[in-house]
């Protein structure tokens, strides 16, 4: 391995490009990066495929042995593969808990997929950026991070998704991370992709985290006039710097109001939906799903 000039300036990418490749082959790779690049330079890492992905809990095991010579990394992502490598409801995990447990100078964590991933609540005082990438995110979870005591997070983002993908969470499952509770220093929330967008939207409208956030997105998902009225029938959002309702069913006279509302705020309205309709029910999609 040929080493750039500044290692610390870089991810370093970890993939196993055989799908159908062992376990193991990760774990090699993680002992690769151990013995090649200084460990005081490992800043942040990337993981791809590693092998059947669709049935294997990604292992974050070799990460955690090596928390004790990886002082200095601040940014890890997981799974971070493409629908041509595997959908993203299929990508499996496990109990990531330990990983945060032993990287308590961690700043940010990504995870795409969600199929068996399981958190429990956690203080991590280093924590500034959560982000869950999934076609559905368990009530579990969710409920987890809500339990969680994180002092210097300052962006959340949840990608709900649908109960057909295992996105069982409720709006009353958000009501820990809509507390603000655990989350002194939130300032930016995504609770989105949801199929419960309207559910979601009344929910966040009483919430008492929303006035020190900056920006509040709930786009991607299934929103309607119903939630949108809800949003607007809560507490003022005039201090927002920006609200993401992009990929939603509003009608166009909604959407007018909604802005109308909301002078001083970017409202991001792009990709208008349109309910699809079959022997007379409609059907509303998030824009992640399988």
């Amino acid at each position: 391995m040929t080493l750039p000039d500044d290692p610390s300036a870089i991810a370093w990418r970890l993939e196993v490009e055989d799908h159908d490749a062992g376990i193991d082959e990760i774990t090699d790779l993680v002992a690769a990066l151990r013995e090649q690049v200084p460990a005081d330079t490992v800043r942040a890492l990337v993981i791809g495929e590693w092998g059947e992905s669709y049935e294997r809990a990604l292992p974050i095991e070799p990460l955690i042995e090596a928390a004790g010579e990886w002082t200095g990394l601040r940014g890890v992502f997981l799974a971070d593969l493409t629908y041509e490598q595997c959908e993203i409801s299929w990508l499996t995990h496990g109990d990531i808990t330990g990983l945060l447990a032993a990287y308590p100078s961690l700043e940010v964590l990504r995870v795409r997929g969600a199929q068996g991933l399981r958190l429990e609540p956690i203080r991590h005082t280093g924590l500034r950026e959560l982000r869950f990438e999934t076609g559905g995110l368990p009530a579990g979870v969710v409920r987890a991070v809500g339990a969680c005591d994180l002092p210097a997070l300052h962006r959340l983002d949840l990608w709900l998704g649908r109960k057909d993908y295992g996105g069982d969470a409720s709006a009353e499952d958000l009501a820990g991370v809509l507390s603000g509770a655990g989350l002194p220093a939130l300032r930016h929330l995504a609770a989105c992709n949801a199929e419960i967008a309207d559910a979601v939207a009344a929910a966040v409208a009483t919430a008492p985290v929303v006035p020190r956030l900056e920006v509040l997105d709930l786009s991607m998902g299934t929103l309607t006039d119903e939630g949108a009225k809800a949003l607007l029938a809560g507490q003022p959002l005039t201090r927002l710097a920006r609200l993401d309702l992009h990929h939603h069913y509003l009608s166009e006279e909604m959407a007018a109001s909604v802005v109308a509302a909301l002078p001083g705020v970017r409202v991001d309205l792009a990709d208008a939906q349109i309910a699809d309709e079959h022997d007379g029910t409609l059907y509303y999609y998030t824009e992640v799903g399988e």
